[in-house]
């Protein structure tokens, strides 16, 4: 069992947990992802690690709650503990060999939590980083704090302009290529049409660009097949393959299509879980 040692709200989707691992805090790196289960009941789901504290032992992860797992894994509190816990998974992110490189860490979303340690262990290794992060509306924020700690230049862009600055990631990372910005690499992490957007636009520049792929998932060995992509012309798999891999080589159309797969079977996953909550107060009232 795997305690809950600190649980944080980022805001009301979106939960920080450090999680007990000492094991798995020893050998984490950015870039790496885990794989849980709440429970025997419970499916396994993967998450990135958003950060770790060797001397603590714990290791972070940030979720979303989008379905039916995330939510009951918000449900649980400080203390409490978690059956599975399982990684570090995937190959680190390439870090090495950057010091004095200018680097642009792009994040959409809630990849914005998996691009921060990126950003912050090549900022502590010596490169020049510009992070440019998107948000929908500043309500959304999250590691507005670290972020500013883990870079030279921040640019953070809203959907809705609500910050003073709105658009996207893309409008950012055109404004500092179109200045005259030179960047020797750009990491992007978020979701799959802003990483295609990103990918599309410093093709066009010749600027070696890595993205993070989190394609649908089961066991994290390459076992299964699940999360399968077309890299260069040629089938890799995020679990062992990545989960980075070159952009420009990534098949974004058919990733794109393989993520919907299961959004049948996902929405009647949440109905069970809606229904399940309404069981449990109607428990509570009479009892």
């Amino acid at each position: 069992m795997y305690r809950i040692a600190t649980k944080r709200r980022l805001h009301d989707t979106v939960t920080l947990m450090e999680i007990e691992a000492p094991g798995m805090a020893r050998k984490a790196q950015p870039g790496q992802f885990i794989i849980l289960r709440i429970d025997e009941q419970g499916e396994r789901i993967p998450l990135t690690i958003a950060g770790y504290d060797r001397e603590k032992g714990t290791v972070t992860i940030i979720f979303q709650k989008v379905g039916a797992t995330t939510r009951r894994l918000d449900t649980l509190e400080e203390g409490e503990s978690i059956q599975d816990f399982v990684g570090p998974l995937g190959k680190p992110s390439e870090l090495e060999g950057k010091q004095g490189k200018k680097i642009a860490v792009i994040g959409g979303g809630l990849g914005i939590a998996i691009a921060y340690p990126q950003a912050k262990a090549l900022h502590e290794a010596g490169a020049d980083v510009d992070v440019i992060v998107g948000f929908r509306s500043t309500s959304l924020f999250i590691l507005m704090d670290e972020l500013k700690d883990a870079c030279t230049n921040l640019y953070v862009m809203t959907d809705d302009g609500s910050n003073g600055h709105k658009g996207f990631v893309t409008t950012a990372l055109e404004e500092q290529l179109k200045a005259g910005v030179q960047y020797d690499e750009v990491i992007a992490i978020g979701p799959l049409p802003m990483m295609r957007g990103v990918c599309n636009m410093t093709k066009e520049y010749d600027i070696p660009t890595i993205v993070s792929m989190n394609p649908i998932m089961i066991d994290g060995t390459g076992m299964c097949g699940g999360c399968r992509l077309t890299v260069g012309g040629e089938t890799r798999f995020a679990c062992v393959d990545g989960p980075d891999f070159d952009g420009h080589l990534v098949d974004f159309d058919e990733a794109i299509s393989r993520s919907k797969m299961y959004k049948a079977e996902e929405a009647a996953s949440m109905e069970r879980h809606a229904d399940c909550n309404l069981m449990k107060k109607g428990e509570t009232a009479n009892a």
